[in-house]
C-alpha cells in the first residue's frame, strides 16, 4: 500500500483516535511518521507540489541526517567532526473530506526541527522557525484540498554547521503530529495547573483554560469542564465554568487526601479539560499533574515537599551516540533508569529544551529537572570551526535571531513544559557571562577574580560590556514570571566574579555556579540573600564535598551524565568522555563510582588495575601520584585478567564501612586500606585466575557483592534482548550484544566485528559506546565491539508475528534471539 494511502487511512482514524493531547493541550493527534522522503541538498522547486521526488529517500521521522555522513578532520569538533548542509523533507498524504469540513481544522506539530525551518503545504509557505529546540504548530487549513493529493514539504538549514559546542543534529529530528480540532477549540499549551496549597488533609489547586478561535468570529458560549483523576482512574475534583471562544479562565479545585509527587513516590494525577458547545465535547485536553512544594533558603538550600534535601543532578545533551538527536523514548527510559539507579534524583536539560518524551519520563520515574532556554544570547561562542584547537576560532551561531526570537522562545519552553511535576527551575541561559566570551568588564584585571575558566587576557575595552547580561537577564526572567510564577527562575554562571559586577545575579531567584565551588563561602557570606547551587560540576570528591558539608548549597549538576557526541578533542574523536554512562548507555566505573557518594542503597563495584608500586604507570613514582598520595584510580575497570603472580590493585567502590576480597572462594589481601581522598578501598595481591569476588559489609553482614572472572578466547556470541514483545512502531528493543569465551564470560578485550541482520525489524543503529570510534556514525549493520560488548537498537517495520535477529562474526558461534511484535491493525 502506497504511503499517501496510508495516511488517508490515518487521517481517517483520527476522530476515534487515543487522545495524546498532552502534546498540544488540543485536539485528536496521530504520528506522522512514515511516508517521508529526503534529499541532502537544495532545491528552489522542492516545496512545489509538482516538484518529481520520486528519487529521493524514504526515510522514518524522528530522523537526523547528521549521523548518517561520514565524519572528516575538516569538520568542527564541536559537532563532532560530522557535517551539517541543507536537506529537504516532503511527504504526500491525502485528508478524509470530513477532516477539511466547516468547522474542523487540520494542524501540523512539529516537536523540534533543526535547525532553521520552513514548512509549506502545497506551496504555499506556513511558517519559519529558526530555532532547532523550539516546538511549533502551523494550520494546515487554508490551503488543504479535501480528496486530493496534497504535498507538505520542509525546507531545513543547518548550513551553519558548527552553530552550537556540541552535536545538535540535523533535520526533522523529533516526531510529527497532525492534529485535528473545530474552530474553536481549547489553545495550544493553553491548559496549566499550580499548586495553591498542600496539606495532608486537602490541596487547592489553580488550573488556567485557554481557548483559541482560528476560523469565523464566534460568540457562543461554551462550558470548561475540568476534572481531576487519581492514578485508578477515580475523578478527585471537578468544575465547570462558561468561557468563550478565545478566552482564559482559572479555576480552583479542590482534591482531598492528596497525594504528593516525590523523587521516590512520584505520584501523577491527571487533569481533564473538556470543551462542551451545546452540551457536546468538542474538544479536550489531558496532562499530568503532580502536587508538590518547593522551597528554596539561602541558608537551608532546597527543599521538595518540605524535605530539605541535596540535589544529585547530571547534565545530559540531546545525543545518544549512533542514533543522534533522533532519540526514541525507550531509549530515554533506560539511560534515565540507570541514572537513578546510581543515586542521580536531577536533570539538567542543557542547553535547551529537549524533547517532550523527557520531560514526560523524568515526571515518571522521580527525577527533577532543570528546563534551559539556550546557550547562547545576543553574541556566538567560539567554536572550531575546522578541526580542533587549530586555527582561529570561528563564530558560528544562533546570535543572528536573538533578539526577534527569544522572548518567545522562552515563553514556549515555558508554555509547552510547566505540566510537568518534574521540573524545579527554569533556566534562562547557560555560560552566557563567559569572561571575554565575548562580554568583558573591569574586575578581570583584578588580582582576586577567582576563575576556574581563563578570561582570555583581563578587561577588554572593546569587547561588549558586561552589564548588559544583567538587562537581558532581567528581561527574560520577566518573560518566564509572566507565564509561570510556581517555580525559581535561575541561570548558570561561567564568570560569577564578573557576573557579581552586573544585575544578573539579583534577576534570578537561584544562582547556578559552574564551576566555582571555591566561591560558595565568600559569596554566601557576601550576598546572605543569594540561593546558590552547583549548576556545572566536576566529578571529582572535592566538588561533592563542597555541596555536602556547606547547608546552604543544595546541589550539583556533573558535566556530564552520558557520554555525548560533538565537543570532541583531536581527530578522531566523535564526542566527550565525560559521562558516567557511555555513548552506548552502559554504565562506566566512574558512574559506580559516583554511587558511593550519591546512592541511599548498599553499593559494591571492583575494578582493577596494575599496581603502581611495582613500578608501572606514567607520571608515578613508587605507586604516588605527583602529590604524594597514593595512586587511587576512580575509573578502573572490572577486569580480571593479568600475567600469572603480577601484583594487582583490586579498588573497591562502595558506601560501605568495610569489604573483603575472595579469590576463587578465599579470602586474599587481609583488610583493605581506605584513600580518605576519595574514600577508595583498594588490596595490593597477586593475580591468579578465577573468580574475584568483593562483598561490602555493613557490620559484618554482607551488604552488596560485585564478582569479575578471568576469560578466555572469544568463542560465542551472546544477545540478550530488554524486552521479548514489541506493539507500537514507535517502541525499540535495545540488545546488548557480548563476545563470550566458552564458561559463558565476557571477552573484554575481544573487538570483533559483528554484523546484525533482521527482516521484520528495522536497525536504527549499533552502539559500541567508543568515543573514538569514527565508524559507529555510519548507517550500517556492521560495528567492532567494545570491549566485548556493543548494544543494537531496533524497531518494528510494519509486520507483525515473531522476528528473528540474528548476530554473527567471523569464527565466533552466531547468536539469535525471536522478538514477538504485535502491531495494532
Amino acid at each position: 500500500m502506497k504511503a499517501r494511502h496510508l495516511l488517508t487511512l490515518l487521517l481517517c482514524a483520527l476522530c476515534t483516535a487515543v487522545n495524546l493531547s498532552a502534546q498540544t493541550s488540543f485536539g485528536q493527534l496521530r504520528l506522522l511518521d512514515s511516508g517521508w522522503r529526503f534529499q541532502l541538498a537544495d532545491n528552489a522547486k522542492a516545496s512545489e507540489p509538482t516538484f518529481d521526488d520520486s528519487r529521493w529517500r524514504p526515510v522514518a521521522v524522528p530522523h537526523d541526517w547528521g549521523v548518517t555522513q561520514p565524519m572528516s578532520p575538516d569538520c568542527g569538533s564541536c559537532q563532532g567532526y560530522l557535517p551539517g548542509g541543507i536537506g529537504w523533507y516532503r511527504c504526500h498524504f491525502t485528508p478524509n473530506a470530513t477532516d477539511v469540513a466547516a468547522g474542523r481544522r487540520l494542524f501540523v506539530f512539529f516537536e523540534g526541527v533543526y535547525n532553521r525551518s520552513t514548512v509549506y503545504l502545497n506551496g504555499h509557505e506556513l511558517g519559519y522557525r529558526p530555532s532547532g529546540f523550539a516546538s511549533f504548530l502551523y494550520d494546515l487549513t487554508p490551503y488543504l484540498k479535501a480528496g486530493e493529493d496534497n504535498v507538505l514539504a520542509v525546507r531545513v538549514d543547518h548550513s551553519r554547521q558548527n552553530d552550537a559546542r556540541w552535536y545538535t543534529g540535523s533535520g526533522i529530528n523529533r516526531p510529527v503530529w497532525l492534529v485535528a480540532a473545530p474552530d474553536v477549540h481549547l489553545a495550544l499549551w493553553g491548559t496549566a495547573w499550580r499548586v495553591k496549597s498542600l496539606g495532608q488533609k486537602k490541596a487547592e489547586v489553580e488550573v488556567d483554560v485557554e481557548t483559541a478561535n482560528d476560523g469565523a468570529p464566534d460568540h457562543a458560549t461554551r462550558k470548561a469542564q475540568v476534572e481531576i483523576i487519581d492514578a485508578d482512574g477515580r475523578v478527585v475534583a471537578s468544575k465547570q465554568t462558561t468561557i468563550g471562544a478565545a478566552e482564559k479562565r482559572t479555576l480552583t479545585l479542590s482534591i482531598g487526601t492528596p497525594k504528593r509527587w516525590d523523587i521516590d513516590t512520584p505520584y501523577l494525577y491527571k487533569v481533564v479539560t473538556r470543551l462542551l458547545t451545546g452540551g457536546q465535547e468538542t474538544d479536550r485536553s489531558e496532562v499530568t499533574m503532580g502536587l508538590r512544594t518547593l522551597t528554596f533558603s539561602p541558608d537551608k538550600g532546597f527543599a521538595l515537599n518540605g524535605r530539605w534535601m541535596k540535589v544529585k543532578g547530571v547534565c545530559v545533551h540531546d545525543d545518544a551516540g549512533v542514533l543522534g538527536t533522533a532519540v526514541p523514548a525507550d531509549v530515554w527510559r533506560t539511560r534515565l533508569l540507570t541514572l537513578k539507579s546510581l543515586g542521580t534524583n536531577a536533570i539538567r536539560m542543557s542547553h535547551n529544551p529537549h524533547a517532550p518524551a523527557v520531560y514526560d519520563l523524568c515526571d515518571e520515574l522521580g527525577l527533577l529537572v532543570m528546563d534551559e532556554a539556550s546557550d547562547e544570547w545576543e553574541f556566538p561562542k567560539r567554536k572550531w570551526l575546522k578541526g580542533w584547537n587549530q586555527g582561529t576560532p570561528g563564530y558560528e551561531g544562533t546570535f543572528d535571531y536573538f533578539e526577534e526570537w527569544i522572548d518567545r522562545d522562552v515563553a514556549d519552553m515555558v508554555r509547552r513544559d510547566r505540566c510537568h511535576a518534574s521540573i524545579f527551575l527554569w533556566s534562562i541561559g547557560n555560560e552566557v557571562d563567559y569572561p571575554n566570551d565575548p562580554y568583558s568588564h573591569p574586575v578581570l584585571d583584578g588580582n582576586n577574580a577567582d576563575f576556574t575558566q581563563p578570561a582570555f587576557g583581563g578587561y577588554k575595552p572593546e569587547q561588549p560590556n558586561a552589564e548588559r547580561i544583567g538587562k537581558i537577564a532581567q528581561r527574560l526572567a520577566a518573560v518566564v514570571r509572566g507565564i509561570d510564577n510556581s517555580r525559581a527562575v535561575t541561570g548558570a554562571l561561567a564568570g560569577v566574579v564578573m557576573s557579581n559586577q552586573t544585575a544578573y545575579p539579583e534577576a534570578v531567584d537561584v544562582v547556578g555556579y559552574n564551576y566555582t565551588e571555591s566561591r560558595y563561602k565568600e559569596d554566601h557570606q557576601r550576598y546572605p540573600k543569594r540561593v546558590i547551587y552547583g549548576s556545572e560540576n566536576r566529578h571529582d570528591m572535592q566538588a561533592w564535598l563542597a555541596v555536602r558539608d556547606n547547608e546552604h548549597i543544595f546541589g550539583q549538576f556533573l558535566w556530564t551524565g552520558i557520554d555525548y557526541l560533538g565537543e570532541s578533542g583531536a581527530w578522531p574523536a566523535r564526542g566527550s568522555e565525560a559521562g558516567l554512562l557511555d555513548l552506548a548507555g552502559q554504565v562506566k566505573p566512574g558512574g559506580h563510582y559516583r554511587a558511593t557518594l550519591w546512592s541511599e542503597k548498599p553499593v559494591c563495584y571492583i575494578g582493577t588495575t596494575p599496581n603502581m608500586r611495582a613500578g608501572q604507570g606514567r607520571n608515578n613514582r613508587n605507586g604516588r601520584n605527583r602529590n604524594g598520595r597514593e595512586w587511587i584510580s576512580t575509573s578502573a575497570t572490572d577486569t580480571w585478567l593479568y600475567d600469572e603472580g603480577q601484583s594487582v590493585r583490586v579498588l573497591c567502590y562502595t558506601n560501605m564501612g568495610d569489604a573483603r576480597l575472595l579469590l576463587n572462594g578465599q579470602e586474599v589481601g587481609g583488610k583493605p586500606k581506605r584513600d580518605e581522598a576519595s574514600g577508595v578501598l583498594y588490596w595490593d595481591i597477586d593475580y591468579a585466575p578465577g573468580v574475584l569476588r568483593c562483598e561490602a559489609l555493613d557490620g559484618g553482614n554482607v551488604a552488596a557483592s560485585y564478582e569479575i572472572a578471568s576469560f578466555g578466547r572469544p568463542y560465542a556470541l551472546k544477545a540478550t534482548p530488554d524486552k521479548q514483545t514489541l506493539s507500537r512502531t514507535d517502541e525499540v528493543v535495545q540488545v546488548l550484544l557480548e563476545v563470550v569465551d566458552e564458561q559463558g564470560h565476557r571477552v573484554q578485550l575481544a573487538d570483533n566485528e559483528v554484523t546484525c541482520m533482521s527482516m521484520g525489524l528495522r536497525l536504527l543503529g549499533l552502539e559500541n559506546g567508543d568515543a573514538r570510534n569514527t565508524m559507529a556514525t555510519l548507517a550500517g549493520n556492521r560495528l567492532r565491539v567494545r570491549r566485548g560488548r556493543l548494544v543494537a537498537y531496533l524497531t518494528p517495520a510494519q509486520a507483525s508475528g515473531q522476528q528473528t535477529i540474528r548476530f554473527s562474526s567471523p569464527m565466533l558461534k552466531p547468536a539469535e534471539i525471536s522478538i514477538a511484535v504485535n502491531l495494532a491493525e
